[in-house]
């Protein structure tokens, strides 16, 4: 019996509690349909007066904005769905920050990966590998929306698990963005550098593949960032970003590319800056695109006292058509480095373990839903097959040799099951051939999931 005064006074306690959250959630909702009603009489007569299309498209933006508001206030965020398409050049869970009204969003993605490989090199000799499964990569999305003009986006990275065993904590970007009108806005801080398909686009339930293409992390040296300022934006079909960023560090130059040339934005040398500019062009299920980087990388670095530019000049062409269940892609990447005879005498490197001149790879990629023949809900199977042609020694100065092992080629064929767009398992195998005839198979089994 003693207990039943206290019970009856916290259940009136709870019961008042959930009536005054119920009250709050009414009156906001209440006062965001009251915006809504009022934008939308402002459109309807902005209409009659013959407005700029542009304003007019502003003002149906904020209503729609507005309304999923106004939804998921109702609704506690239940029913809100994840957008399946990306925004401003980055992947879904990344721009999430985009599609809300204000204030706060999260997101994130992560993935595990298991790999198995060969007891034997291609020439029969043992391979001397390891087997290793590694939580790879667990990344959160912060992002705030000052106003409809001005936000900020950021992705912190923890990778490999843990700090104490090799891991790190990286941030991936943080930059503001601010909107000029609809189509234009000005981007700067930490950017993810537009080239490739999956620098900006990484997360793994939008590629095929356990693990990423190697063209795009050996010629295109993905995942890039870097610190900088430019623009972006879109015209009808075309999407486009334009930006000035430091530019690589020639001192982690190898035989292996200028993926070690990455500064990441930390105390990043600024002695040289790099121009870079991407465009899209989009209609139906295809698109077709193209990225071009341009700068110095000495970062003030001398030879016998006299100054070099390292010049990097990198380029990628891109197109990928897509329709019902089926994806076919295509990319095309070159990169061009002079003074390399002065990095390799900056770095020490001689005989075969030279930079090379130029840096060379494409690969292309067929995928098929075959869910979508017999659709089973939210649910894929993708069976994909992908062959890529890699040489990060496209020449070399006079007096270093090519070393074989850097000419390359890799065929990977698997398949990735969804329960949802937004999760995913994956499994292939790989084969690997190179001049040297050291290459090592590997089978890979991964899962993914973006939030």
């Amino acid at each position: 019996m003693r207990l039943v005064t206290p019970l009856r006074r916290l259940g009136a306690s709870l019961c008042l509690a959930l009536l005054a959250a119920t009250a709050a959630a009414q009156s906001s909702t209440e006062e965001l349909q009251r915006q809504v009603t009022a934008l939308q009489e402002e459109l309807a007569r902005l209409e009659q007066s013959g407005a700029a299309d542009q304003r007019l498209s502003e003002l149906e933006r904020r209503i729609d904005l507005l309304a999923a508001e106004i939804e998921q206030s109702r609704t506690g965020g239940a029913t809100a769905e994840q957008p399946l398409d990306g925004s401003r050049g980055l992947a879904p869970a990344a721009s999430k920050v985009y599609g809300v009204a204000h204030g706060v969003s999260i997101g994130g993605y992560g993935e595990a990966l298991y790999e198995n490989y060969s007891r034997e090199t291609q020439s029969r000799q043992p391979s001397g590998k390891t087997d290793q499964i590694d939580f790879l990569r667990a990344i959160v999305y912060v992002g705030y929306k000052f106003s409809d003009k001005l936000l900020v986006n950021s992705e912190i990275e923890f990778e490999h698990a843990s700090t104490g065993k090799g891991g790190e904590v990286s941030v991936e970007f943080a930059y503001l963005d601010y909107a000029f009108g609809p189509k234009v806005g000005l981007r700067a801080g930490l950017l993810l550098v537009p080239v490739g398909f999956l620098n900006e686009l990484h997360e793994p339930p939008i590629f095929h593949g356990a693990r990423r293409p190697e063209v795009e992390t050996a010629v295109l040296p993905s995942t890039w960032r870097e610190n900088g300022a430019g623009l972006f934006g879109e015209a009808g079909s075309l999407q486009w970003r334009a930006y000035a960023v430091a530019g690589l560090n020639s001192a982690g130059f190898t035989s292996a590319g200028v993926r070690g040339g990455r500064q990441s934005g930390a105390r990043s040398k600024a002695e040289d800056f790099a121009f870079v500019a991407r465009a899209d062009w989009s209609r139906g299920g295809l698109l077709a695109g193209a990225s071009f980087y341009t700068g110095g990388s000495a970062q003030g670095a001398t030879v016998d006292g006299q100054p070099f530019e390292a010049r990097l000049q990198l380029f990628d062409l891109h197109a990928q058509y897509e329709w019902r269940g089926l994806q076919l892609r295509a990319l095309y990447a070159r990169s061009t480095l002079g003074d390399a005879a002065e990095v390799n005498r900056k770095n020490g490197l001689t005989g075969a373990r030279s930079v090379g001149e130029a840096q060379e790879g494409y690969y292309v990629q067929a995928a098929f839903d075959v869910f979508s023949l017999a659709p089973r809900g939210q649910w894929s199977l993708t069976p994909f097959v992908r062959y890529e042609r890699i040489d990060t020694q496209d020449g070399v100065p006079a007096g270093h040799a090519e070393d074989p092992a850097t000419d390359r080629k890799l065929v990977t064929a698997g398949l990735g099951l969804k329960p949802l767009p937004q999760v995913v398992l994956k499994a292939d195998y790989q084969w690997y051939t190179n001049q040297a005839r050291s290459g090592v198979n590997q089978l890979n089994l991964a899962v993914g999931y973006l939030f």
